[in-house]
């Protein structure tokens, strides 16, 4: 059966607005997270975040469709644009209806929610704006990118919190190994950097306060560490089966080996607590991909900075690993961009694409002091240089929802 591959990548996120600068700011070891400049945080205990930095809409589309654009759209909009121009995929009245838009967002246009509830009860509810809606709907996005480039197959999203990237991204490979579709732009996009999605996550209980030492925060696998970080931004990459990417000259930048998804059916927000679904997740993906633990040469941790979901997290690896779990370098990428919610698994797709590709692993920046309870390799504080064929990523979502994606390199 024909290989599924990647042949085409965009973001943008807190460290870059391309994929080049995204991937050379991760292997630094560059912090994204800053004072928060997208509303006026006082109010909150929160000051934090992860923005994404110099993005103008227009850039990439006009100014009129930039303001019926939710922010998250616009974001996503850009990561498509990047996305399909690498892989060179030309969509036609031949092809359109067998490519397929599988863009994710766990939460949507929350922004735009926030800002049209508050006009409903201090100017009225004539004064919300007819374009509220589509700018509201979590798969806005996905629809916005397939009319901006006339994709005309199946069209959707999946919502399964900070896992919905991941699972929207498993769908698509599903999709093409079914025969259901040829090609792919799928990924996911989250701005959830506002008042009401800070303050949502702060009451959680789930969010770093260290608003004075940002530049040390999150500390994911740290003894100290004290919560995540709010991120937002956008990953598309675009799937096709090899053949194809092969008859038409694309240049393959990998494969999607492989995919797994369970649930914990344990609690609502916190993670089960020896990491019984990840383990679950893990081994499924590799059963997916063909390969046995031995060959997992690097893992991207879900790796939040949460004292429970590093825990969780690490038991689970265990489990899954058993005492292969020592040997392999796993870092938390999220210490550099936040936690972009269900965005962040799609961007570490690419990172895990780059990883194998330039053989370079990127840190766990803010790795100071070791815990007991989370005792493996988090490659800290620098990259490392080391060849990797097949990598994992983790997404682990509130309400137990666990993806594990499996990227392989391609020869």
């Amino acid at each position: 059966m024909d290989r599924i591959v990647i042949t085409g990548m965009g973001t943008v996120n807190p460290l870059g607005l391309t994929v080049t600068e995204s991937w050379t700011n991760a292997v630094n070891g560059v912090s994204g997270v800053g004072p928060i400049t997208l509303f006026d945080s006082s109010p909150l205990n929160v000051h934090i975040a992860a923005e994404v930095k110099n993005f103008d809409p227009v850039n990439y589309m006009d100014a009129k469709e930039a303001r019926r654009r939710d922010r998250v759209e616009q974001l996503a909009t850009a990561a498509a644009k990047e996305a399909l121009a690498q892989s060179g995929l030309e969509i036609t009245e031949a092809n359109t209806g067998r490519i397929g838009v599988l863009v994710s967002s766990a939460i949507g246009g929350i922004e735009s929610l926030q800002e049209a509830v508050i006009i409903n009860h201090t100017e009225g509810p004539r004064r919300v704006s007819p374009f509220l809606i589509p700018m509201l709907m979590a798969n806005g996005a996905a629809g916005m990118i397939a009319i901006d480039h006339q994709i005309k197959g199946p069209c959707f999203s999946v919502a399964s919190a900070c896992a919905s990237g991941s699972d929207g991204i498993g769908t698509a490979l599903m999709m093409l190994k079914a025969g259901m579709i040829d090609a792919a732009v799928t990924g996911a996009t989250e701005m959830t950097v506002c008042p009401v999605g800070v303050a949502a996550f702060d009451r959680v209980g789930a969010m770093s306060r260290r608003n004075d030492h940002y530049s040390k925060t999150p500390q994911p696998f740290d003894k100290n560490r004290d919560g995540l970080v709010m991120g937002e931004g956008a990953a598309i990459i675009v799937l096709e089966r090899e053949s194809d990417a092969r008859r038409r000259g694309a240049t393959i930048l990998a494969e999607l080996a492989g995919y797994g998804a369970t649930a914990d059916a344990f609690h609502v927000t916190a993670p089960h607590e020896q990491g019984a679904g990840g383990a679950a997740a893990m081994r499924m993906a590799l059963e997916s991909a063909k390969a046995n633990p031995e060959d997992v040469g690097y893992i991207n941790a879900h790796g939040t900075g949460t004292h429970l979901n590093d825990q969780s997290e690490t038991r689970g690896i265990k489990t899954a690993f058993g005492e292969l779990a020592y040997k392999i370098p796993i870092s938390s990428t999220k210490s550099m961009t936040g936690h972009m919610i269900g965005a962040t698994g799609a961007l570490e797709v690419i990172f895990c694409v780059q990883a194998v590709r330039e053989g370079i692993l990127p840190p766990t920046i803010n790795y100071e002091t070791p815990d007991p309870e989370c005792d493996l390799d988090y490659i800290p504080n620098k990259a490392r240089e080391k060849k990797v064929n097949l990598a994992l990523t983790n997404a682990f979502g509130f309400g137990g929802h666990n993806s594990v994606l499996a990227i392989r390199k391609f020869s």
